[in-house]
């Protein structure tokens, strides 16, 4: 947070109406939480385990640290998620309560209940328990936002199978390589997807992505017809969804699994080229996940709630898949983009489904004030925003100008906002305002969730005072923790558990506390992870996916650089096998390579800046010295030591922009 933007924050004290009737009504009800988490931290989160969920066979042990970091939560109790988002909700009388509103690219609305997305998932459970699918296996997702892919989901969890969803922007390659980590039976996806008035391909990615080997262990490709395009069809294993489902029952018995059955793997990048399968229990990411919903956004039985996440993250998983349905909310489910048909399209969603409880990120925030300035028509005050009552951020941290902005042009100076910290490794949230009881900093994610310990610790795992930077940690355990990296444990304790870390957890951002109230700031990532619009992507990936560019590409160093729309721009320094280009072939070769890389990655990964250098500014050991492109990125001056520098005229060289 720069000077000028800490002398203007104010703080904002809970609003009268957000008070009342909060599920946590003041910061004393707060501390309360925090005292009784205190003094008995397994008795804490049993009692919260038994209140929020219903087990079919209870648990008597709680938290299990005998072979830490690998913790286990609530291991001999058996439960199911989707009987835990469905049945029960219907057995208590809210089978015809609306459970998701959907709104496709084109503004089609629909309206599904719990009644009939019990129904919809126990059809799906069944036809994949028809493919041979069983509890354990792998299921591949890649979906459009829609009603079918949160179905796709809860059927996985239904019959004890873990999905592995993958966002459809990825690419072929990155498709391959999440299906072949995790040895997926079954992919599940659309023949193409609407973003934006533009159909895109998702079958033929998956082709794509069976084509290029190491993927055998798929059996059978599921295809839900969204759009009708022609896809080739591969009549070995490409079967229709709404044909594998038309002759199942309507009701499928949940497989009751131990409360640490892997539920899902999500794939997250990583400082290293290989994406991690980040694994997920079954009891304690639901408890978390329906914990958080209900406290973070203080969820009432009468409330619209809208994240606008892709179900492709784990913002998706948490708040749309699993939190909201675990305690019978109403929630919007959105295909489409904010910016289409205009960049009044959530402004007009909020007015025509009353949403009640809106979250969505920084980035969308950012972009939606430049469209406000530059097109008065979209402008959110002419849209009828009455019906919010709270607002949320998430995905990283939202600067205080943004801050005011959504508060007053969105929230009408009414509403309080939930700036979430956490993580794809946390599960839920873990740093965050609770609406009923936290007074509000712009800018400051301000205080952890009841029962989480974060601190800010030196390199040594010693605690450093307030008003003071440092590395966030989390002390203890808690139950929606990452429980290890698929197939590779030691890479899940070198990530998470460095020994100099005395045990603690390891976020991988920055972090301070203020002296006066300890409200935290996260002040960015502490490794080589880069944070664009909220989604995590390694620097490694991404020089891996420039130098697979074989004919054109010799060497290249990635960097992040702070921007006002996406929080983080990614920066390439490219060294081609041919003379250095200037002008319109330098602009020329960038385009290419940007276009390389969203084919290798996926289009969210292209860099904003690619500039070219006959060399890279490296020791006279030969390592790249990052720490100065990141100056060079951001257009400082260079006036760290480069006495160890091997070329120091190549630093003037990579300053200049095509």
């Amino acid at each position: 947070m720069s000077t000028q933007d800490a002398h203007e924050l104010k703080l904002y004290s809970p609003p009268e109406a957000a008070v009342k009737g909060a599920h946590v009504s003041g910061m004393e009800a707060y501390k309360k939480l925090e005292a009784e988490a205190e003094a008995d931290y397994q008795g804490y989160w049993a009692r919260l385990a038994r209140e929020f969920l219903t087990w079919k066979q209870p648990f008597t042990k709680v938290l299990n640290e005998s072979d830490a970091p690998f913790f286990k939560w609530f291991e001999d109790g058996k439960l199911n998620v989707s009987y835990n988002c469905l049945d029960r909700n219907v057995e208590r009388g809210l089978g015809d309560k609306t459970a998701i509103i959907f709104e496709t690219d084109d503004g089609k609305v629909s309206r599904v209940s719990y009644k009939e997305l019990l129904s919809r998932t126990s059809q799906l459970a069944n036809a994949l328990k028809a493919q041979g699918v069983k509890k354990g296996d792998r299921v591949v997702i890649y979906m459009p936002m829609s009603v079918e892919g949160v179905v796709a989901m809860q059927a996985c969890a239904r019959i004890g199978a873990t999905h592995s969803v993958v966002f459809g922007g990825f690419s072929a390659q990155s498709l391959r390589d999440r299906i072949e980590d995790a040895g997926a039976v079954m992919v599940i996806t659309a023949d193409e997807q609407m973003r934006g008035g533009k159909a895109l391909p998702l079958k033929s990615i998956v082709d794509e992505a069976l084509s290029l080997g190491g993927c055998d262990s798929i059996r059978n490709v599921i295809v839900y017809q969204r759009t009708g395009g022609k896809v080739a069809w591969n009549s070995a294993h490409d079967k229709w969804l709404h044909e594998v489902v038309a002759s199942q029952p309507a009701t499928c018995e949940p497989e009751w699994v131990e409360a640490e059955h892997p539920l899902f793997l999500l794939y997250t990048s990583g400082s290293t080229g290989k994406p991690k399968g980040v694994q997920h229990a079954t009891g304690g990411y639901l408890l978390h996940a329906a914990l958080t919903t209900k406290w973070t956004f203080d969820l009432k039985d009468d409330d619209v709630f809208w994240c606008t996440a892709d179900i492709g993250w784990v913002t998706g998983h948490t708040y749309i898949t699993y939190g909201p349905l675990a305690l019978g909310g109403t929630e919007v489910v959105f295909e489409g983009i904010p910016t289409y048909p205009d960049a009044g399209r959530f402004w007009k969603m909020i007015q025509d489904h009353k949403v009640t409880i809106f979250y969505t990120a920084p980035t969308a925030i950012r972009s939606l004030i430049k469209a406000a300035e530059t097109n008065p028509a979209v402008h959110p005050k002419n849209y009828d925003l009455s019906s919010l009552r709270l607002l949320g951020s998430v995905g990283e941290p939202i600067n205080p100008a943004a801050w005011e902005w959504y508060h007053q042009n969105i929230g009408g100076g009414r509403c309080p906002i939930v700036d979430t910290w956490w993580q794809t490794e946390t599960g839920g949230h873990m740093i965050t305002p609770l609406p009923g009881a936290t007074p509000l900093v712009p800018g400051s994610c301000t205080l952890p969730f009841p029962g989480i310990t974060a601190a800010i610790v030196d390199e040594t795992g010693h605690d450093v005072p307030n008003g003071q930077g440092g590395i966030l940690v989390v002390k203890k355990p808690w139950p929606s923790m990452i429980r290890t990296i698929w197939g590779d444990p030691e890479r899940f304790k070198k990530s998470y558990y460095p020994p100099e870390l005395k045990g603690y957890y390891l976020a991988g951002d920055g972090a301070s506390r203020d002296a006066e109230r300890g409200y935290f700031t996260i002040t960015g990532r502490i490794d080589d992870v880069l944070n664009v619009s909220g989604h995590r992507m390694g620097t490694m990936e991404i020089e891996s996916a420039l130098v697979s560019c074989t004919e054109l590409v010799a060497e290249a160093a990635v960097v992040g650089r702070p921007d006002e729309t996406t929080g983080e721009a990614i920066c390439a320094f490219v060294v081609l096998k041919r003379p250095r280009p200037t002008g319109e072939e330098a602009r020329k070769i960038a385009a290419e390579l940007r276009n390389w890389v969203a084919k290798e990655i996926g289009p969210i990964a292209k860099p904003k800046d690619i500039r070219f250098g006959d060399n890279l500014p490296k020791t006279r050991s030969g390592k790249i010295m990052r720490r100065l492109l990141r100056s060079i990125a951001k257009g400082e001056q260079i006036t760290q030591d480069t006495s160890t520098l091997e070329n120091p005229a190549i630093l003037d060289q990579l300053a200049q922009t095509n």
